[in-house]
């Protein structure tokens, strides 16, 4: 599975275009996710010339564990379990605040 398609290509936003916007009103473009494990990242910013997004990434299924930061979504889409690809694209995720996407997951506010 393409982890970002041309369609969200289309609509993400570059690197920094959200900075200075409350982080709650931060428009989270897709959501991707471990299905044998807890993590889950959502991206809110895209570089398609160097595969790095920007977003809020949850990597033990809390917010303890949870930061903004950089992905490679060329590394994310190298791992591997049993020969399949480890990390998926949430194909009914709509574009919405990154507030309410989180809120929606862990039942938190940002």
């Amino acid at each position: 599975m393409k982890l970002i398609t041309k369609e969200i290509e289309k609509q993400i936003p570059a690197l920094y275009s959200q900075d200075g916007k409350e982080m709650a009103d931060v428009i989270c473009y897709a959501k991707l996710f471990d299905p044998y494990g807890q993590s889950f990242w959502f991206l809110t910013e895209y570089d398609p010339n160097e595969k790095l997004a920007f977003g809020w990434a949850c990597l033990g299924g809390d917010t303890d564990n949870a930061e903004f930061g950089y992905v490679s979504i060329a590394e994310l889409e190298e791992i591997r379990f049993m020969g399949k690809p480890r990390i998926e694209r949430d194909k009914y995720f709509k574009p919405c605040p990154l507030g309410k996407a989180v809120k929606e997951r862990l039942d938190v506010v940002i």
